[in-house]
Order: C-alpha cells, then structure tokens, then sequence
C-alpha cells in the first residue's frame, strides 16, 4: 500500500511505529505513485527537457552529484550512486565527499532534499566506479579494482562503518578499466571485467595490425566473471571466469523468469583500421550493438567476430582473417545476440522493469540505457537516448523503441551533449530513474496516463533501424564558432602554408574530405572531448604546437595517450596523401593561431 494514500490516522501510526523499528535504512521517506506534477495533458513539474510517450512525465530528481554512473533504489525510495572519475571526464576535478551518493526525498515531492555522501575520496585513493547493487540489506559497490560492500544501520542512510572486500584485484586499465555487477537473488554475482583494448590488436587500434593470436587479454578480459556476494575476500582469478567473447558488457538484467542478459559495446574503427575491406560509412554502421542472454560457459564471439545487422550473422573480424563481411570462420560457433542495434550507440546500462505503475507491456522487455555514440563520425551522432526492446523469452520481439530522448540537448556529440544517459533503476513505487554522467544528473520519470491507451505501442516512436544508412556526412557550420577561424590571412601562417590549405584541412577535420573522423574525437569546434585534447588552447600533450610538430604528430600517431583512453591512429585512421596530411596540420594549428 502507498504509505501517502493512508487514510486512517491509527494505521498510519501503526505503520509508522512499525517501520521505525526496522530502522531508517528502510523508511527513508514516503513512498510517492508519482512525481508532483499534471496529469496525463500535461506534466506541470516536467523541468526534465525530455521527450517521453504520452501519459509519462519526467522531473529533474537531482542534479550536480559528480560523474553518475549506475545506481540502485533501496525499499525505502533512498537512491544510491555510483560516481566516477579520470580519463573518461578529461581528469577534471572529482566531487568533493566519497564517490558514493545517497539520495532521498523526504518530502514527498519527487525531488531529493537529502543529498549524502560516503566511501573512498580523492583523498583515500579512490577513484570512484561504475557498479552498484543491494543484497541483503547492504550496499555493494565498484570502487578502484575491488567491489566492496557496506552494512546499513537503522537511523541513517548511509553507513557508519567502513567497507568489507567482497572481492579484489580486478584488472585495471586499457580501454575499459570499469567493473559493472549484477547480484541475482541467491548472491551469485556477475561481474563485467571488460577489454583492455578494441580489438585485440598488436597494437591497439591501429591501421591494418592483425590480432594477437591467441589473444592472452582474454585469459583476464574481455568476459564475465561470477562471484559469491555472501562471502568475502575473493580475490580475482582466471578460473572464476563465466562467459567469455564479450568487449564490454556495462549493462545487467535478469527478467521474471530468471533470464540473465547482458549488454555489448560493439567494436570500433573497422573502416579506419581496414580502409581495403571497409567503406567510409560503415565506420558508423558496423557493428550492431547488442543485447546477450548470458549462459555459463558462453562465448560471444570477440575479439575474432562481430554482429553485422546487415547480414544478421556474426562475421569474421579483418583482425583474424576476415574478408570485409563474407567470411564466418569460427564465428559460426559463437553465440548470436538476442537484439541488436544501431552501431556505436553504447549502450551503458539494462534494466527489466518489475514495477507495477508502467502499462503492463513494459514489464515484457528490457529499458536500455545508450550513452550516444563517438565512432559514427563524420557522420551524425546516434544514442543518447533510453528505449525500450520489446522480449519474447530469451528474444527480441521486433524492433525497439525510443522512450526517452532529448538528454543530449541540441548537439548529439561527445563533448557537445548536455548530458549523457547511464544508469537505469526502479523505486519501490514504480517510478523510472535514469542518471546522467555529464553533470551528476539524475532523471525520475513516471506514468500519468492511467491505465489505457496512453503509453500503449501505437504512441510510441521506433527506433532507427540496425540497418539504416549512415546519413549525410555532417555539415561544416556556415559561421565557425570563435576560435576556430579559418581564414587566418590576416595571421602568419608557418613557412609553406597557404590560406587554401587551411580551408582543405578543415573539409578533412570534419570527414568531408579523406575519410578522416578527427570530429569523433576532438569535436566539431576542435575543443575537445572525453576521448581527445583541446586543439584550440594552445596545451600541447605532444610537441610544441609548431605546424612540422603537429604534422609529426598526425602522421605518427599517439600509440600510449598521457591523458586519454584510447590511442590516436596514425594518418587518424585515414588513408591521406601527403597533401592532405599537411592541409589536416594546417589546420590544427590554425586552431589555436587566430587574431
């Protein structure tokens, strides 16, 4: 029953005494059907900027709580946060307190008017995570490379003593250093120990270096791992593995029949790293994203195969001898996806609905969280947005739907995004909450429309298809922005260059020229992103900022980045000739060389 529907003063007394007892871990604060707000016409406390199907309504719950990851919703409505740190957020300044972050509306509002904060600081050696999760009573949570879990005590929201190690030694670094969990009902729990690198690569994304046979990372990477949340001091091993073939599985779930899923970051670069094999539009084509039923002992195909939605096979990676899509090899041995999407949206979190305020078609299928894409470049940007994948079983039943959009803002990029979905949970009452890990925004959205017609499957809008076309090549803006001035005639321009190299090199930047995709890492305007430095600041990572340094730089390319994930291919993963490589180097200094 709706502790804030109680009509009879002596129950609600009761109630109250009787919660109480149990403790403020559990009777945090009451627990609302719905955010304050319109009905279904209208959603007059609707400051989330989203669109939504009709009859839902979306508030800003909290904002500014740090780099938000997942999160988990206790039984008392408390919401509790994973934040992160480090290269992913250009190593900017963590949020003062722990990275951890308990959120509570004790008024009623839809809103958290209690914001606290615990576990590891900057100043502890912690560097926040990805994974959280509740079992029995007890926060368990990713921090560095352990999970670690904390006893809750009546009278507070957040623990008073220090964290017990569940497990440790989990692998760090490479291009995803993250360890996203799941615990089942009995404890069991999967843990994402994702890849150190793209591909398996010789050299990590870099142009036409096969893959490492075998590939050790492997033995380590690139798979699940299954712990016991019951016991403690685990430490990490080979042996514990659970699945394997899987680049980055961020997002868990288990349906009501105890299906387990798992989400896949499909693999990046096919046409920058094999030009021969790839057309320049299926760098944001290829491959699909996916949704993976987990099964003990599974092997889902990566690094040797990818899923291609065109084809609706996987297909042999160029990496391992494949052929730009014919070629299956072993891949026929390998564990198809239950649903697939459009390539490069990343999809960070997973999430089967089991309340009971959504329509009932809702709790038949999965909610997916995508972060938005970065590898599509130069072509538009994709993701952003949560939908919904309807599921018949262990499978897609037709094509998903987009359920939450507009979290991007009006750019869809890397560094233009106003915020990025990351996290999925659920709240004892049913409402939706989605975090944000651009600016600590954390969404909760709830369904208005009663029940009916509204949020039914004739209002909602499809997804794009797996299969679309890549689109236009992205437009160069007709006024660039200040700073990123092309005509610099009036500035003087390094020895051999001219006014039209500058105007050739920014056709390249932005992929209209050369197939380059150096917008995919360094944005539009140049200013940079998660994935790339600043090229307008005049701070150079590499060199001097003198046009034969930056030159160097882009013909050799940035094999072990000092600051960033992921390395810089030489050429940028294009196929240039000299000329268009010294336009591309005139225009990167001119970046940072205007008056």
């Amino acid at each position: 029953m709706i502790l804030s529907r109680i009509g009879k003063a002596i129950f609600s007394a009761f109630v109250a005494i009787s919660i109480l007892s149990l403790g403020l871990w559990l009777s945090s604060g009451p627990i609302q059907s719905s955010a304050a707000g319109g009905g279904p016409e209208g959603c007059a406390n609707d400051d989330s900027g989203l669109k939504l199907p009709a009859g839902f309504c979306a508030s800003v719950f909290a904002d500014s709580v740090g780099h938000a990851r997942h999160m988990v919703v206790a039984p008392s409505g408390v919401v509790y946060v994973n934040t992160w740190s480090g290269e992913y957020y250009a190593n900017d300044k963590p949020h003062d307190g722990g990275f951890l972050v308990a959120l509570q509306d004790k008024a009623g509002a839809g809103k958290a008017d209690v914001q606290e904060r615990f576990g590891e600081t900057v100043e502890t050696g912690g560097h926040g995570g990805t994974g959280i999760g509740i079992y029995q009573g007890a926060i368990y949570a990713e921090t560095n490379d352990k999970i670690v879990k904390y006893a809750m005590e009546s009278g507070s929201i957040v623990p008073q003593g220090a964290s017990t190690t569940v497990v440790s030694e989990l692998p760090l670094g490479g291009d995803h250093p993250m360890h996203p969990f799941l615990i089942d009902t009995k404890g069991a729990m999967y843990v994402d120990v994702a890849s150190a690198s793209n591909a398996c690569q010789l050299k990590n994304r870099t142009l036409k270096s096969p893959g490492a046979d075998p590939c050790v990372e492997l033995e380590t990477r690139g798979g699940i791992w299954k712990y016991d949340a019951n016991k403690t001091d685990q430490k990490f091993s080979k042996a514990d593995r659970f699945a394997t073939g899987i680049r980055n599985g961020e997002g868990f779930a288990t349906d009501a029949n105890g299906h387990l899923f798992v989400t896949q970051h499909g693999r990046d670069q096919l046409h920058a790293n094999w030009p021969e094999l790839y057309k320049p539009d299926e760098e944001a084509t290829l491959p699909a994203e996916e949704i993976m039923s987990l099964k003990s002992g599974g092997d889902y195909g990566w690094p040797f195969c990818y899923y291609d939605s065109f084809q609706q096979k996987l297909a042999l990676a160029p990496e391992y001898g494949g052929d730009g899509g014919k070629k299956i090899g072993l891949c026929a041995q390998k564990s198809p996806p239950a649903a697939a999407f459009p390539a490069h949206w990343a999809p960070n979190a997973l999430l089967h609905y089991d309340g009971k305020q959504f329509p009932a078609r809702y709790r038949s299928g999965l909610f997916v969280a995508f972060h938005g894409s970065w590898n599509r470049a130069p072509y538009p940007q994709g993701g952003y947005n949560v939908v919904f994948q309807p599921m018949n079983g262990e499978k897609a039943a037709g094509n998903c739907e987009i359920f939450a959009d507009g979290f991007a803002g009006a750019v869809k990029s890397p560094e233009g995004a106003a915020h990025r979905p990351s996290g999925l949970a659920v709240g004892p009452d049913g409402a939706l909450y989605v975090s944000d890990d651009v600016k600590g925004r954390i969404y909760r959205i709830v369904y208005r429309g009663g029940s009916g017609g509204a949020g039914a499957a004739g209002s909602v809008t499809p997804c794009p298809s797996a299969t679309a076309p890549a689109g236009e090549i992205v437009a160069a803006p007709a006024k660039p922005p200040e700073g990123t001035h092309e005509n610099v005639s009036g500035a003087a321009l390094p020895e051999g260059v001219t006014p039209e190299m500058v105007v050739l090199g920014g056709k390249i930047y932005r992929g209209q020229v050369g197939d380059a995709a150096c917008v995919g890492c360094h944005g539009e305007t140049g200013k940079g992103g998660p994935l790339g430095p600043d090229l307008t600041d005049e701070k150079w990572l590499w060199g001097d900022g003198s046009y034969g340094a930056i030159k160097k730089t882009i013909a050799d390319g940035v094999s072990q980045p000092k600051q960033y994930r992921a390395p810089m291919p030489a050429m940028g993963g294009a196929q240039l000739t000299p000329e268009q490589l010294s336009a591309l180097s005139a225009f990167v200094w001119s970046l940072s060389h205007h008056q």
